[in-house]
């Protein structure tokens, strides 16, 4: 299958301010979160993109634009918009500071429990369970694991672009951890994280990336194009990732 680099959203000035923005509008990257959307975006100008794939919230398609911006000359990048990837819907919780949120009952479920929470209603904001949002994020990114590759062929590597709690769920998917213990997963702003699903089963090459190396598949791509992927894993861990340009 294609390869889905998970990527979360430069830093905030509600990240900063320690508010869930949550779906509330007009909620962009700040100085540092441009910079470090640039900075990922550098990142990945050599790893030879299919897409860039992005929430509908405006810090996302900020950090998308970047990535795309980053992409050398002459290399065509598609660029989409996926509500699969959206912010979880917190309801009621929406644009309420973490420290008056952490003193509500409900806050230890969504610690130690996320799989028994259904967010608030709200009549600004829609709410829904943690489990549903886990549910279609995963779905979209298997959606477009299987389109990208049908277009592209096997190896295509892709962005996709959206929030902590929705790249954590994907990858507690992705790991066969249960969603309740899915906040022992940390994603920070403008990181990366890597996940390779195969016939057999995904592998989660990368996690919580926010270093300055450049992000170079080359290797990977190319020993997927020409041997494929069956899903077996290296018994004893193996020789790591193939070397760019073989």
């Amino acid at each position: 299958m294609a390869i889905c680099l998970l990527v979360r959203h430069g830093r905030t000035r509600s990240n900063a301010d320690g508010t869930l923005a949550g779906w509330t509008p007009g909620v962009g990257l700040d100085d540092t979160g441009r910079d470090q959307a640039q900075r990922v975006g550098e990142r990945l100008a050599a790893t030879g993109l299919v897409a860039v794939v992005a929430s509908p919230l405006q810090r996302c398609q900020e950090t998308a634009a970047a990535i795309s911006a980053a992409q050398p000359a002459g290399h065509e990048v598609s660029r989409s918009t996926e509500p699969g990837l959206g912010e979880a819907r917190y309801g009621a919780w929406t644009g309420r500071p973490l420290a008056e949120l952490a003193k509500e009952p409900l806050w230890r479920t969504v610690q130690d429990a996320p799989s028994r929470v259904t967010f608030p209603a709200s009549p600004s904001f829609e709410h829904e369970a943690m489990s549903a949002m886990q549910e279609r994020a995963v779905a979209a990114v298997r959606a477009w694991d299987a389109r990208l590759e049908q277009e592209h062929g096997p190896g295509a590597v892709w962005v996709a672009v959206s929030h902590g709690d929705v790249i954590k769920a994907v990858l507690a998917d992705a790991l066969a951890t249960p969603l309740d213990h899915f906040q022992r997963i940390v994603v920070d702003p403008a990181s990366v994280s890597i996940v390779h699903r195969t016939p057999g089963r995904p592998f989660v090459l990368r996690t919580n990336d926010t270093g300055t190396d450049p992000v170079d598949l080359s290797g990977l791509v190319a020993s997927l194009v020409r041997e494929g992927a069956n899903g077996d894993a290296d018994v004893g861990g193996g020789a790591g990732l193939p070397p760019a340009g073989t």
